[in-house]
């Protein structure tokens, strides 16, 4: 359990996809919150946790189904506010003493429009501003439901309605019970933020989970876990670990000893800007393991996409075990794992399934070196961690920049990797990234780069015929990577940018724009 002492909000999460959303919502409202699946909240864990507030998630189970999710009883005398989600309302209505059923037409999904009754309700504030064709009050949301409430729990009354969920919003007014048939977490409930303000409201809350007050507290906690022991960091140049390593380093100093394995599958410049900032303008100790020479030698000849990324994988635990070994006396390895890596989530098969990820660049070191982990950043989403590089000092430029892969420039390059072909993509990602900026485009992008094909064409440049390699730009939106959708380039930014690449990048001679959404395809080449 966690000792941050702020204020804290619990999600219980019965299975929805979006049950993060839920999460992300309310830490905007600095919020702190944390989610659990159903199965691990028990009377004692309640008694621990000592929430202020509760959220039950939706879920894609039917309360009607015998041995269906609930939390204990006892969450209920806890006398703190509930807000229940779709599936969460059902739950609070069937255990309250209301009934649920399936089936009668009432299923919803997709866009719907509720409408409150006659009755007030303190949680509306700032709802149903708008009007409908018929001059009455409404607000947008979205429905995703096939089971609905037939009857509600005493206590409770009816506050809006919609044409499929006869009960789209329920209310216990006396004990801050409140129960919605839809998602206000997400998007197409466009002002389902205001209603989580005034849950939170409501609760109490006093907004006090900020980064500043997070960086005071991790700091704290790095302090007492290290003590006077040394501390390794993997550096890979990314948001996560450079946040982790600077945010580290302000509470231990030179007990901490970064390494930065170059593996000579960087971008432009990549590798002289991170030992510049961090050796240079932060003045952590940092190892700069150039071993470019190792990698490429060893992916000379390998085109299959899984086994360069073994190859990869493989030689990056050597190299950085061969540089950390050197630093004697260190204890503790850094790592910037994330929250939604140690989420616990509710699995199809009823119980909770670990998600706990290994970080790419350090996987199974812990074990094989015997050292204990610092994770300074496992309760932070990764706009959270933007936000706290911020907070630090990180320049925007750095901290705003697009994910890179781990395997780096390997999974852009399908085929086999030479480094002509690595130079060329180098110039060729660098006029892109380049475009992307001047026209003011870069932080609308989740992520852009250039793949070089392998592949060669028949091109013309002047009077003489070229026979050179094509490649493609990819550039999608995303909120976090699982899906994305391709961006929307005007035909003259792009005609403008395959000039440049074929003007400036000897090597090039035809460009492609990747137009595949995720899914089907994946965002990365390889």
């Amino acid at each position: 359990m966690t000792a941050i002492a702020h204020d804290r909000l619990l999600i219980i999460d019965f299975g929805s996809q979006v049950t993060q959303l839920i999460a992300r919502r309310l830490r905007e409202l600095n919020v702190y919150c944390e989610i659990h699946p159903y199965q691990n909240v028990t009377d004692a864990f309640l008694k621990d946790f000592s929430p202020k507030a509760v959220v039950f998630s939706g879920g894609p189970d039917s309360v009607t189904r015998e041995g269906s999710p609930r939390p204990p009883a006892s969450v209920f005398d806890l006398g703190v506010p509930i807000l229940g989600i779709c599936y969460g309302q059902q739950v609070m209505m069937e255990m309250l003493g209301g009934k649920v059923e399936s089936g009668h037409g009432t299923a919803e999904f997709g866009r719907a429009w509720i409408a409150p009754t006659d009755k007030s309700l303190d949680i509306f504030n700032g709802l149903f501003l708008e009007s409908g064709p018929d001059g009455t009050p409404r607000e947008q949301v979205w429905m995703s439901h096939g089971d609905h409430v037939a009857r509600i729990a005493p206590g409770f009354e009816v506050y809006a309605t919609s044409p499929g969920a006869p009960f789209a919003i329920t209310a216990d007014e006396t004990r801050h019970f409140y129960a919605v048939q839809f998602h206000p977490e997400v998007h197409h409930t466009p002002n389902g933020k205001t209603l989580y303000e005034n849950f939170v409201r409501i609760a109490g809350f006093s907004g006090d989970w900020t980064m500043a007050a997070y960086r005071d507290e991790a700091i704290r906690k790095i302090r007492e876990q290290v003590g006077d022991k040394r501390v390794i960091c993997g550096l890979s140049g990314g948001v996560d670990s450079s946040v982790a390593a600077v945010l580290i380093h302000e509470a231990i100093g030179d007990q901490l000893t970064c390494v930065f394995v170059d593996h000579g599958l960087l971008r432009m410049n990549e590798a002289d800007e991170v030992v510049a900032m961090f050796r240079d303008h932060y003045n952590i100790p940092l190892i700069h393991a150039d071993e470019a020479d190792l990698f490429l030698g060893e992916l000379d000849g390998q085109s299959d996409p899984e086994t360069k990324r073994k190859i990869i994988g493989r030689l990056f635990i050597d190299v950085f075990q061969k540089h950390a070994d050197t630093i004697e006396g260190a204890e503790f390895l850094a790592q910037g794992t994330l929250y939604p890596d140690v989420i616990e989530s509710v699995s199809f098969s009823g119980g909770p399934s670990v998600t706990i990820k290994s970080h790419h660049n350090v996987g199974g070191l812990p074990e094989k070196m015997g050292l204990k982990l610092v994770e300074p950043l496992r309760e932070l989403f990764k706009d959270e961690v933007r936000a706290l590089g911020r907070e630090l000092g990180l320049p925007d430029s750095f901290i705003g920049r697009h994910p890179f892969p781990g395997p780096g420039l390997a999974i852009r390059c399908p085929g086999e990797i030479t480094r002509e072909k690595l130079e060329i993509l180098r110039k060729a990602d660098a006029v892109y990234i380049d475009q992307i900026r001047k026209h003011g485009l870069y932080d609308e992008i989740w992520q852009a780069f250039v793949a070089i094909l392998p592949v060669r064409t028949v091109g013309v440049m002047g009077d003489g015929r070229t026979y050179d390699y094509a490649c493609a730009l990819r550039a999608v939106t995303s909120v976090d990577g699982m899906t994305a959708d391709y961006y929307p380039f005007s035909h003259d930014f792009l005609g403008e940018t395959a000039t440049r690449i074929i003007n400036e990048v000897k090597g090039i001679n035809r460009v492609t724009y990747d137009i595949t959404s995720k899914p089907p395809g994946t965002i990365e080449w390889e």
